[in-house]
């Protein structure tokens, strides 16, 4: 698995041996950082989709347009 997709956004997949565990960001973002991790590629997807959900939430409640993700990707 190269990329995680999720409402138009792109996620790295990366892994680090030394902490036994997968993560990733959320690709084509110029102002925002989105991270995510997991143990699996499951709880990794879980965590990325969580981000996003957690990001435009935030975006609403602030009443700020999100980041549109980088299309070509």
């Amino acid at each position: 698995m190269d990329n995680l997709k999720y409402k138009g956004y792109c996620g790295s997949v990366e892994s680090s041996e030394d902490d036994h565990c997968l993560f990733g960001k959320v690709l084509g973002m110029n102002k925002d950082f989105i991270t995510y991790e997991g143990s699996t590629i499951e709880e990794l997807k879980s965590d990325f989709e969580g981000a996003i959900d957690d990001y435009l939430s935030s975006c609403k409640d602030r009443k700020v347009e999100p980041t549109i993700a980088f299309s070509g990707l």
